[in-house]
This record gives C-alpha cells, structure tokens and sequence, in this order.
C-alpha cells in the first residue's frame, strides 16, 4: 500500500479545502460577521496540516486500483472531519458528532441536517452549507486532478472510485483533460442556473445558495420551507429543470457538444430516467390534486418533488409527509433508484436497474431455452460478464449495508417510518425522509451513535459502497464458518 501518495493526496484536499473557505469568509465579511475569525482560524489548520502531509517524501510512484479507492475513502473522511471545523469552532453547532454529520451531508450531497433552525445561522455558514454541496458534487478528488498538474494514468483509479455508476471510462485520453471537461460542463451548468435564478429576481445570496444545492444535488435550505418558502411558480420550474439536468449523465453533455446526436438518443439509461420522471409526476398528481384542488396544481407539487427526490437534491415546496401512502411510497421507490450514472446524483443509479431487470430476463429465457446463447445489451453495446456480477455484488452489499444501519439506528426506538425512510435517504443520498425526519423536521432527535451511523450510510452510498468498504475492510475479519479443508479433517 502505497501511505506517503494516498498522505499526499489527503493533504492536497486539505490545502484546496483551506483555500475554498476563502469564498464564506469574504460572505462574512460583507455581511460583517464575528464568524469571519472562525473560518480564518479552519482556513490556517487545512493549510498548515495539508501542506505537511502534502510534503511526505513518496516512498514509491505506483499506485494500484486499491490504492486508490482507499485514498478516496480516505480523503472524503478527511474532508469531511475538517470541513465540519466552522461549525465546532463558531459554536454555532456546538456538538462535533454534528458536526461531523453536517459536513458529511454537505460532500456526500445528502442534505440531511441535524440544525433545528437555520434562520438562526449567519450567513456565512448557511453558504458554506450549501458550498460543501457543489464541492462534492462532482467529487472532491475530480477537483484536485481537474486542476493540480499531477495528474496521471493511475489517476484514473481515483475517478472510477469517487464517480457515481458502474461504467466510468476516459472522455479523452488525458486524465487531467477528462477531468477538466467534466468541471467546466458542471461551472456551465452552474452559472445557468445563477443566471437563470437571477432574471426571476431571486436575492444573490439565495439564488448563489440554492443553485450550489440544485448543481450538486444536495438539498441544505436557507429556509425552514426551503423553496417552498418563496411560493414562486418560476423559481420552481428553474430549480425543477436544473435537477434533472444534473441527474443526466455528464458524459452525454460531452456528446451534445461534439453533436454526436446519436449517441444522446441511443441512451437507454436516459430514456429510462424520463420516463420514470414524468409517469412518477403523472401518478403522484392524480393521486394527490384533491388536496390542491386540481390535477394542475397536484403537478406543480409532484413535478418538484419527483425533481428533487430521483435527483436526490431534497428541496421541497410542500410537506410530502401529508401526502397519501401510494404517493410516498413512489418517491420511497425514487429514493432507492436515484438518476443517472456519472451525474451528480445519488440512488442506486437507473443504469444498474435497466442491467439487473435485464440479467433476469436472460436468465428466465435461458431457463426455458438452455440452448440459447444471448447476452446484456446497452446502448447497442454487449455488457460483459464481469461488469454484470460487479453490479449484483454491488446490489448484494447495499441492502446488507440498508439492514444494518436500521437494526443500528432502531437502538433509538424511533417510529418505523421515520427509521426505515431516514436511513434509506441517507444511503440514497437524498436528504428529507418520511415522519419526523421530513422535509419540515430534520436528524437533530437521534443519538450519536445513530448519527455517526448516517454519516457512514451517506459516505458510502456517495462513493458507492467499496471505497469505504476496502478502507474499512482491515478492521474486520469476517469468520470462516464452513471451511471445507477443517470439515473434511475433521471428518477424516
């Protein structure tokens, strides 16, 4: 294992931690705030350790696939520890274990929040929030390699460990340019949607905190009714819109802007996507518009709340926890499948769906034909063998992972909505859950054990099960319970 490179990379996060806090500190000082001096002081602890860090001598240059997903849990860990340092240091949440939950909702674009009333923040610190979300969005390391000229060929070990999906290949042969192009198709996007926000006459302030949420699919409001708070049907539509967009595979952008059409329209991931966004907004408005009085008005809601909750942002406009049981239980649904691969959104991904749904149907034929030889297609394109089973270990290890974390956070002896839905938003990176969790409550009554746990749910199911899984993988050895050579001498 390669220490001193994956030190390295922990202290390059450190140092481009330090100097992106430089943005809510100039927020605190035009709206002259004490907590200025909180992120001064975080701001010289991220340089000082990652410039130490950064200067450990390499002991070797190789770095191997494993080396590279534990860097990436790793760092996210350690983003995530130092990044919850304003908060400690300006009291503002005065528990670290918040803290620590805080920050890991904000890199993981979860959204969850511990914080009973943001109203009671400063400025600097709700944009802060919203900004670890953006960070996070396309991944911290996709950062360091988009913009630190140290990127190589094992770099792509880091970008297929911290990018969402169970394909990731190189849009150009250069690491460094792939990583660029996914970085300035994201600022695009970004600056859009501020655009956009801006002509609708939202506030600077609000429009830059919400599109940091809309662009990284997190969902941290500066409103206890988060955009519902506004009751504008054209903020609504924006936010809606620019959700989708970024729960649409990135790689398909680059398409569009090389005009390669076909390949846009070939997607099966996409088309699958939008037909479960807009059938889910269909069934959901028809299901609840006698509560809005009118199938129009039932859209306006579920449009957004289908929007946000498949992109895994959060945001909300009405408390869905009133909702009848067959409109929550879609958007339960939505949670677990999430968008597409290789966006910014969370979810289990609707392209290890279309594969999974697709190795049943070939093994159902295959059991009524033994003889037939056919094989997983997508977009044209044979899926091998390999691809598939890492998909169903992927499958396998998430709902372990889903019944473990409730059995831990059911300790609490919270109700079964809210326990099984909060852990299931954690996992899927969404935010609001169901019960006391939902969009108008928040985490802030569980232990910290629970806590601790969430955050564990939210770091895995950002990086995607196995980065956390082989970093935490020494920690445990899982017992041989029936090793055939000890039974057969024992028998013998």
């Amino acid at each position: 294992m390669n220490w001193s490179l994956i030190a390295n990379l922990n202290g390059y996060v450190l140092i481009c931690l330090g100097l992106l806090m430089v943005l809510p500190t100039i927020c605190s000082l035009i709206y002259k705030e004490d907590v200025v001096y909180d992120f001064l002081i975080t701001i010289a602890i991220c340089l000082v350790v990652g410039f130490g860090l950064s200067k450990i001598k390499r002991s070797r240059r190789d770095f191997f696939a494993r080396d590279g997903m534990i860097a990436v849990g790793l760092c996210w860990i350690t983003a995530s520890l130092f990044g919850g340092l304003p908060y400690f240091i300006s009291q503002e949440i005065p528990s670290y274990v918040d803290c620590f939950f805080e920050a890991v909702s904000g890199f993981t674009t979860t959204g969850s929040s511990i914080v009973p009333d943001v109203t009671a923040l400063s400025k600097g610190i709700l944009f802060w929030r919203s900004f670890t979300h953006w960070i996070g969005g396309m991944g911290i390391l996709v950062f360091i390699q988009a913009f630190i000229p140290k990127a190589n060929e094992r770099s792509m070990h880091i970008i297929r460990a911290e990018s969402p999906g169970p394909i990731i290949g190189k849009l150009v042969p250069r690491i460094q340019q792939t990583a660029a192009i996914l970085y300035s198709m994201y600022m695009g996007l970004t600056i859009l949607c501020i655009v956009f926000l801006l002509v609708g006459g939202m506030p600077l302030f609000d429009t830059l905190c919400y599109t940091f949420g809309t662009a990284g699919t997190g969902g941290f409001s500066i409103s206890p009714l988060s955009v519902g708070e506004y009751n504008n049907l054209y903020y609504e539509i924006v936010i809606t819109v620019f959700m989708l967009l970024f729960g649409i595979n990135f790689n398909l952008y680059y398409f569009l802007l090389l005009k390669k059409f076909k390949s846009v329209f070939k997607s099966e991931e996409l088309r699958t996507y939008l037909f479960i966004v807009f059938a889910s907004m269909i069934l959901i408005a028809l299901n609840i518009s006698k509560m809005y009085g009118g199938f129009f008005e039932g859209l306006r809601y579920s449009s957004f709340q289908v929007a946000t909750i498949i992109s895994t942002t959060g945001y909300a406009t009405t408390d869905f926890n009133l909702w009848p049981m067959f409109s929550k239980s879609i958007l339960l649904c939505l949670m677990v499948v999430g968008a597409c691969a290789g966006s910014t959104a969370g979810g289990i991904k609707v392209s290890r769906f279309l594969i999974i749904l697709k190795k049943i149907k070939l093994d159902i034929q295959r059991l009524i034909h033994p003889q037939k030889v056919s094989a997983i297609t997508m977009d044209g394109k044979i899926v091998d063998e390999v691809t598939v089973q890492q998909i169903l270990t992927f499958f396998g290890c998430f709902i372990l992972i889903l019944l473990s974390c409730i059995l831990l956070v059911s300790l609490d002896n919270l109700d079964f909505e809210t326990t099984i839905s909060s852990v299931f938003t954690c996992i899927g990176n969404v935010g609001p859950a169901f019960g006391l969790a939902g969009p108008m409550g928040n985490f802030a009554m569980y232990s910290d054990l629970s806590k601790i746990v969430l955050s564990v749910a939210m770091l895995v199911g950002r990086l995607e099960i196995y980065p956390i899984l082989i970093f935490l993988f020494p920690l445990f050895k899982i017992p041989d319970l029936v090793n055939p050579k000890k039974f057969y001498k024992h028998s013998n």
